[in-house]
């Protein structure tokens, strides 16, 4: 390098940094641009919006991690509809928690007409991807009430978390029993990972139930992961499990909840 002139050697550094830019300094590094505490603003609009209705309708999607395409489809169809006031995506928006799939999931389902919000699914927990999920959609537990039912909505991705943080979070269910007490009569619960699933801490799984049982009316609970529609009563005491198919399917759950019941669904497009 000693006879390589100084201009050279300064015009070839310029170039290397200027490659730089063209290129994710790291495909894990959370830089994002766009909307985030996306759940936040949208339950916000849920919460208003349906506020005086005695009757809900939402849609229940989940894993779209691979499937952009179908994804972009069923914003599209959903957005032809009037009969939904919001929907709910059970995790997995990504395959690998990089950045760039966050970012490329939000941008599509920033589309909807309609607000939504997202769980965290076990492969948005990869890397990094829990801090990024926390930055574009918001806390990883959370609530929100559309009508007179209440949405608990959880992270139940234990294994991924290698069983480093308490999942389920029992100490989040405790503090919701207290919470907006009289505002609400029914209750559903949405997970990525049902009780049973290789990704639930199944230790705790009947403690689990018990739980969530305590909160007023339980209808039922949501859950993807599975990759595949299905209903089961995993605890023989009438409280349905309600997996939704992947996006990939082209086919997702609608669930119509009225003041004495509910109905559910599946709908392809």
């Amino acid at each position: 390098m000693s006879n390589v002139p100084k201009a050279v050697i300064g015009l070839m550094c310029l170039l290397v940094l200027q490659a730089c830019d063209m290129f994710d300094i790291h495909p894990y590094d959370g830089d994002i641009k766009g909307a985030k505490q996306i759940n936040n603003r949208n339950i916000a609009r849920i919460e208003r919006q349906s506020a005086k209705k005695d009757t809900i309708r939402y849609a229940f999607i989940s894993d779209s991690q691979r499937w952009h395409d179908e994804l972009e489809d069923f914003v599209k169809s959903t957005n032809k509809r009037n009969d939904l006031d919001f929907v709910i995506h059970g995790g997995d928006l990504t395959d690998f928690g990089i950045t760039k799939e966050f970012i490329w999931q939000r941008d599509i389902l920033e589309k909807l007409k309609i607000p939504y919000v997202a769980l965290i699914g076990n492969h948005d927990g990869l890397g990094n991807g829990e801090e990024i999920f926390s930055n574009v959609f918001g806390a990883l537990n959370f609530s929100f009430i559309a009508g007179k039912t209440k949405f608990i909505c959880m992270n139940t991705n234990a294994l991924e978390a290698n069983y480093s943080v308490p999942i389920p979070d029992f100490a989040f269910l405790r503090d919701e029993e207290t919470k907006r007490v009289g505002e609400y009569d029914k209750t559903v619960v949405v997970m990525h990972a049902k009780p049973t699933s290789e990704q639930f801490n199944n230790n705790v799984k009947d403690v689990f139930h018990y739980s969530i049982t305590r909160f007023p009316n339980l209808l039922y609970a949501n859950h993807g992961h599975d990759h595949r529609y299905e209903v089961l009563d995993l605890f023989d005491d009438g409280i349905r499990y309600y997996g939704t198919p992947n996006i990939g399917k082209r086919q997702f759950l609608i669930f119509t909840i009225t003041p004495n019941s509910y109905t559910h669904e599946l709908v392809s497009f």
